[in-house]
C-alpha cells in the first residue's frame, strides 16, 4: 500500500487533522500524567537535516523515545546525502531501511521527489515553502487556551515566508479568516494567496491588519539562509514589529504566537514573549506532542 506523506497541511483531511490534534492534546496529558505511550516499538525514524535546528531535532527524536521507538540523525555532512547521491536513490535505500523519514531542508521540490520514491511515510519537517508541523502545534495552542479556531479571524504579521504559506492552508484547512501585513515585495505565493482568496487578506498596515482579530502571529524576518539580507529586511519591516502597542488593537482575549527563535527588539518587542497572552512556550513544547500524534497516525496508515 502507497505510503501517505505530510508534505502541506493538505496532505491530510480537515477530519484527520482535527483527530491528529485531539491525539496530541490526549498524549500532553498522558506524559503530564506520567503514563507511557509506547505505541510504537522498535520503529525507527530517520532524521535528515540540510538546515539546523533545535526544536525540531529534539522534538522529534524524543518523541519517538517516548513512543517506544527510535531516531536516527542524517547531517548531509556525514553522509552520502551531501556527497551528490541522487535523492531518489536515498530515498529508495533509507526507506528499506526506516519505518518512517522526516526532512528538514531548503527546496520543497527535494521533500516532494523524496516521498515519491520512499516506501514508508515522510514528513515535511521544513522547507523554504511550507512548514506544516509548526501548524499542528499553533492550532493545538490555541485550541488549548480558546477552544475552537473556526470561526476566528487570525494576523500573520511580518514575512509571506514558509510559515506564512502554512497559514494560509490553515485557513482552508481549519476554517479560520487570515489577515497577512507584511510589507511591499515580500508577499507569499500569489497562487497560493489567489487560490485560497475567499478567506486569506493581504495588508501594508499591520495596525489595520490585527485590529480586533484572535489570534496575532509573526516569525523571524530573515530566516535561514537570509542572513546576507537581516540589515535590508530590518529596514523594510520597521512598523511591522509586534509589541505591546499593536496587541491592544487586537481583541482583549487575543493570543500571541512565534515559532521561535525570536529576536526581541526586532520582529517581537523586548518584553511581549513574557506576557500573559504570549503562548509561545506552550507552543514550542507543543511540537513535541503533535508530531508524537502525526507519527502514530501516518504508521497506521501504513
Amino acid at each position: 500500500m502507497k505510503p501517505r506523506h505530510f508534505l502541506t497541511l493538505m496532505d491530510l483531511s480537515p477530519n484527520e487533522l482535527k483527530h491528529v490534534i485531539e491525539r496530541a492534546i490526549e498524549l500532553k496529558a498522558l506524559r503530564k500524567q506520567e503514563v507511557k505511550t509506547e505505541t510504537l516499538p522498535g520503529k525507527v525514524l530517520g532524521m535528515i537535516f540540510e538546515k539546523s535546528s533545535t526544536r525540531t531535532r529534539v522534538s522529534f527524536e524524543a518523541g519517538m523515545a517516548q513512543l517506544g521507538g527510535s531516531a536516527l540523525f542524517l547531517s548531509p555532512r556525514d553522509t552520502q546525502l551531501g556527497r551528490g547521491e541522487p535523492i531518489e536513490d536515498s530515498a529508495r535505500v533509507l526507506s528499506r531501511m526506516v519505518d518512517i523519514v522526516m526532512i528538514r531542508t531548503h527546496a520543497h521540490q527535494l521533500v516532494e521527489r523524496f516521498a515519491e520514491y520512499s516506501k514508508v511515510p515522510v514528513i515535511n519537517a521544513l522547507t523554504d515553502d511550507y512548514h506544516p508541523c509548526q501548524l499542528l502545534a499553533d492550532i493545538q495552542t490555541y485550541i488549548e487556551h480558546r477552544g475552537s479556531i473556526g470561526g476566528k479571524t487570525v494576523t500573520w504579521v511580518g514575512d509571506g515566508n514558509n510559515m506564512c504559506q502554512s497559514y494560509i492552508n490553515a485557513a482552508a484547512q481549519f476554517d479560520f479568516k487570515l489577515n497577512i501585513a507584511c510589507p511591499s515585495g515580500y508577499e507569499p505565493n500569489a497562487e497560493l494567496s489567489a487560490k485560497h482568496k475567499d478567506r486569506v487578506e493581504i495588508f501594508s498596515d499591520p495596525k489595520l491588519a490585527v485590529s480586533n482579530v484572535d489570534l496575532v502571529v509573526t516569525d523571524t524576518w530573515a530566516s535561514m539562509g537570509q542572513e546576507q539580507e537581516k540589515q535590508q529586511r530590518i529596514n523594510d519591516f520597521a512598523g511591522f514589529q509586534v509589541s505591546e502597542e499593536l496587541m491592544s488593537l487586537a481583541a482583549s482575549d487575543a493570543l500571541m504566537m512565534h515559532c521561535l527563535p525570536a529576536y526581541r527588539g526586532l520582529e517581537v518587542s523586548e518584553t511581549i514573549l513574557d506576557r500573559a497572552d504570549s503562548v509561545v512556550w506552550d507552543e514550542a513544547e507543543n511540537r513535541l506532542h503533535a508530531q508524537k500524534a502525526l507519527m502514530e497516525f501516518l504508521l497506521a496508515q501504513h
